[in-house]
């Protein structure tokens, strides 16, 4: 793909396997901090469905470009949902369920390089990777209920790594925590300077695409029975949740207020 795409796709060669390669997977809207629409979503679930199918690809690193990872859902579409369209608060569900679906499905490692904010639907898809290596300057966190969303497939992706009662802080304040907390919370798998995030997660990319690949993809393969119930449960109610939400009207005036930059009275 070319610079002008809003997913760039890079191969760096696996030096001890000839032939074999980790795929570098970059959301490029810098001017947006990577904020997604959902053509940029599907964009990368065909990036993500290339490097599954690739038996020359043995691990995925993931990361964004410029100085966040992904700032989550870009409003400006969002805030458009009219409330008595019903089917489209489903489809925007659905279209991250078959994201994070994809994301889940590859049968190789999933190092995300966490190099700025993740937020919201950016931070679940941080959390859906196999490791997370950022930096102390990392902000981390589920705000989306501060612009009128509620926080369903959210709750899910957290709750395996942070428990019950921090999920529901997350969840409930819309706080962002920084690159220590985040570690020490499980969000982050290791801190590294600033300047270091991508290098060292390419290079654990590089190390785990070196281990025997059946077994890596058999572990991952139970890794994923353990909650993949729960993430159809979770998509199924958001899609209830999310339609009601936006039948009232709130979240289209929360997005709309925080894009016109107005503070809530």
């Amino acid at each position: 793909m070319n610079d002008t795409s809003t997913v760039l796709v890079t191969r760096h060669p696996v030096p001890a396997s000839e032939g074999v390669h980790v795929a570098e997977v970059t959301l490029n809207r810098p001017d947006k901090l990577n904020a997604w629409t959902a053509e940029m979503r599907d964009r990368l679930v065909a990036a993500l469905g290339e490097a599954g199918a690739d038996d020359r690809c043995r691990a995925v690193v993931l990361t964004g470009a410029g100085r966040a990872f992904c700032a989550g859902q870009d409003l400006a579409e969002t805030a458009a949902i009219d409330p008595d369209d019903h089917a489209a608060a489903e489809a925007w569900i659905d279209d991250f369920g078959r994201l994070f679906r994809t994301v889940r499905g590859l049968d190789k490692p999933v190092v995300a390089a966490v190099n700025g904010v993740a937020a919201g639907s950016g931070f679940q898809f941080a959390l859906l990777a196999d490791l997370r290596i950022g930096h102390e300057g990392v902000r981390m966190g589920q705000p989306e209920v501060l612009s009128g969303i509620p926080s369903i497939t959210g709750i899910w992706a957290m709750r395996g790594i942070l428990g019950r009662a921090k999920t529901t802080e997350f969840a409930l304040t819309g706080r962002l925590v920084e690159g220590p907390e985040a570690e020490r919370l499980g969000l982050l798998s290791r801190l590294v300077p600033q300047d270091q995030v991508r290098s060292e997660a390419l290079a654990e990319a590089v190390r785990l695409a070196e281990l025997p690949p059946g077994a890596v993809a058999l572990t991952k393969g139970r890794l994923r029975e353990l909650d993949d119930a729960g993430l159809d449960e979770a998509v199924d109610a958001a899609k209830k949740v999310h339609t009601a939400a936006y039948a009232t009207g709130e979240p289209q005036r929360e997005m709309a207020r925080f894009l016109a930059g107005r503070r809530r009275a």
